[in-house]
Order: C-alpha cells, then structure tokens, then sequence
C-alpha cells in the first residue's frame, strides 16, 4: 500500500522573484558542466547554487549550499505555504513536430523499509549517493522530487484535472530552455487532498527517475531516527518528495541513452565485426536517416543495435534468442531480452572484457556521439532503440535492476518549483 501526503511546500516568493525562468534548473545529473555555468550565471538566487554548487578551492560547497538555502528562507526568498497541498502539474512538449502534454502531481511519498509497493528498476552508484547526502545533510531538505509512474486505471490524475484543475489559475507558470511549458497548481483543500491520497493507497509505484535520490532519502532517514531515538513516522524525513504521473503514452516519452566506447587499443574494424558475427546478424546500411529509420522499425519486433565507426553504420541483430539463455542465465528473461543487456553481455563484456560501464560515455543524442567518433578513431559509438514501458515494469516486478543509464524519461521536472523541508 502506497503512502503519499500533502505537504507545505517551500516556493519561491514571486512578489521578490518576478521571473521563475532565471531561478529554476533541470534535476542536478542531467546538468552538463557548460549549462551549469549557465544557471550560476543566470541568477544570484537560481536554484543551482543550492542544487550543485561550483567547486571551489577551499570551500565546502554543500555547505554554502546550507547557508544559502538558510538565508534565502530568512529573505524571503523562498517561503513556505500556509496550508498542506498537492501540486499538480503539467508539461507540455513537442517531440518529433508533435505537441504533447503530460498531466501529474507533486506530494511526499512515504518510504519503504522493504520494497512491497515502491518498484525500483535501476542500479544505483555509490558516489552520487554519497554527494546528495552530504548536500541533504546540510539542506535538511528533499530539493528536487524522485520521479514515480503508477498504472492508474482508475484515473485518478484526469479526474483530478477535470474536476479541480482546467478552470482555476495556475500560480507557476515557467517556459525552460527547451521550450518546455511548465504549470503547477496548488491543492490545499483538506477534502481534495484526503481524497487524493486514499486512491492512490491502492497503487503499486514504478520509480522511473531519482532511484539515486530515494535510496539517499532513505540513508538521511534512517541517520535522523538513529540519531533522535525514537520517531513518529510522521515526520517529513520519513517521506520522499516525489512527482507522480501515469503510463499513458500519449505524455510519458522514453529516449534510448546510447553508448560511446573509447578504447586504448581499439580492434580492425573487420576483424571486429566478424567478431559480432558469432551471436549477431550484421548488416552495414549506407544512408544514416535509413539507417535510423530501420533500426526504429526494426525494433518493434527484434533485437536491434545500431553501431557507428569510420563514417560507417550497422545493423546488429540478435541471430536467437537462445543465446541469451546461455550468456544471462542467472538473469530472469525480463532482465535477459533488454536490448541493453544484450549490448552490454555480449558486446562489451564478451568481447571486450568490460564491465560496470568502464569506458563508457552516455548521452540520449544520438547526433552528439557521431561527432565525437568522427574526431576519435579510439571511439565507436552504440544506439539502441528505447526501452519500453511494459519492459520497465516487469524488470521492476521481477525484482531484478535494469543495467544502470538505461533510460531518460522526457520531459524532466524541473527543480527549484516545489521543495519539501524537513522539521528543524
């Protein structure tokens, strides 16, 4: 049974921050180096200052990060609401020259000691946990919410929309860079929010992004309890800050996360490929918008990975499911039959003996790694098609992890529109 509530959110003043554009900022690991220049650059008080502050030379960042946070509260800067809410919220986006809208809601979810109702699906590292739990020990605060997608089949978020939402006024209205159009809308009637809240106890919940947030949540939480001796359950460290929207295809958009593999020594390419020849079909397609056309296509119904070196692409198809059995045996099948599984076990570890992504650079543009091999003859890049929600879903069921950067859910949510602070 799935826990959520509303909660008193800390916002941005609007009577002294007039445009939310400068001061919002996409969640911290999807923040380049060059765009974070950027955000500090934007707005003494954007949100970046707090969510991934500048290294500096003799200067503890997550502290300042502390202090500023603590300072902008006594500004006024950042305020906190009245009256406990959920906000709910809308993305609207283009993607392949089409205008999309996703519908969810922002509110706390409680967290589990043991996974029952909240289904992980990706490995996490060690060393961004151990940075946004130094940040969040200074903060006391959940900065940008985990991302959650239930099935909703009693629709609960549209209903929400038509009966509440569509003729009120939004009080968060921000355009990002990418053109995003973002809405929040405040819920803080009692009734609403109880009635909310009970409907979604009957909800199993998929953690789509932010599985790196929740398990430091749950790390914060388990320091406080320990270190105070006894807890309610009721405090707000006991909850995560979380955005939830449904499966429905027509606003929840998935990109693959290609590959880029630098090598010291990297093999002949002809050598290589007959190499690929002993668990793959591998056809070299000439034209790239063909190339990427078929791989789409193809994907529908098979396991296709695309592979780019010397200004030439392949096709690389699975020649039998079979293989899997015996390659990912200790997998279950859900695990086994993911395109980046099968990329990951066949290609990298098989053949080239690595493991735990070393080596590897990740990116969802396709476009941004044929640059790079294009300038490397060290590189070859890899494209796969996007996973797909059902896959996602059974992964988590089974109780399995999906190889780590192995989805990026668009558009994100953005941070710096709603934080939930922990008790002093």
């Amino acid at each position: 049974m799935a826990t959520i509530k509303g909660f008193k959110a800390v916002i941005y003043n609007q009577e002294k921050v007039f445009d939310m554009t400068n001061v919002v900022c996409p969640p911290y690991d999807v923040i380049s180096p060059a765009r974070q220049e950027a955000y500090h650059k934007a707005d003494p008080h954007n949100f970046i200052h707090i969510l991934l502050g500048n290294d500096i030379p003799g200067e503890d960042k997550y502290q300042r990060a502390g202090n500023a946070f603590k300072d902008w509260l006594k500004e006024r800067i950042l305020i906190r609401d009245d009256r406990p809410a959920i906000y709910f919220y809308s993305q609207e986006y283009r993607i392949k020259r089409e205008t999309r809208t996703r519908f969810g809601f922002i509110s706390l979810l409680r967290l589990e000691d043991s996974d029952t109702t909240i289904f992980k699906h990706e490995h996490t590292r060690q060393g961004p946990k151990e940075d946004r739990l130094k940040l969040t020990r200074q903060v006391h605060a959940n900065l940008s919410p985990i991302f959650s997608i239930f099935l909703d089949k009693k629709r609960i978020i549209q209903r929400v929309f038509n009966k509440f939402i569509k003729d009120r006024d939004v009080f968060i209205n921000v355009t990002d860079d990418e053109n995003t159009v973002h809405k929040v809308w405040r819920i803080d009637d009692p009734e609403i929010v109880k009635s909310v809240e009970e409907a979604m106890r009957q909800e199993n919940i998929f953690i789509a992004d932010g599985h790196h947030r929740y398990e430091v949540a749950c790390a914060y939480r388990d320091e406080l309890r320990a270190k105070s001796g006894k807890s309610s359950g009721e405090e707000n460290y006991n909850y995560v800050l979380s955005y939830f929207t449904n499966t429905d295809p027509r606003g929840l958009y998935i990109f693959p996360i290609h590959r880029l593999l630098k090598l010291d020594m990297p093999p002949g390419l002809e050598k290589f490929i007959e190499t690929l020849r002993e668990s793959f079909d591998v056809e070299e397609i000439k034209d790239k918008s063909k190339f990427f056309f078929i791989m789409e296509k193809g994907g529908r119904s098979q396991h296709v990975i695309g592979m780019y070196k010397d200004k030439r692409y392949w096709l690389i198809r699975l020649k039998n499911i079979k293989i899997l059995d015996k390659e990912m045996a200790d997998k279950p099948k859900e695990y086994r039959t993911l395109d980046v599984s099968i990329l990951n076990q066949l290609v990298f570890k098989k053949i080239f003996g690595i493991e735990n992504n070393e080596g590897l650079t990740f990116s969802p543009h396709a476009e941004e790694l044929i640059a790079i091999v294009d300038k490397d003859s060290s590189c070859i890049a890899f494209f796969l098609n996007p996973v797909k929600m059902e896959q996602i879903i059974a992964v988590a069921l089974s109780g399995e992890r999906m190889p780590a950067k192995s989805t990026y859910f668009y558009p994100k949510v953005l941070s710096g529109l709603v934080i939930s602070k922990h008790e002093d």
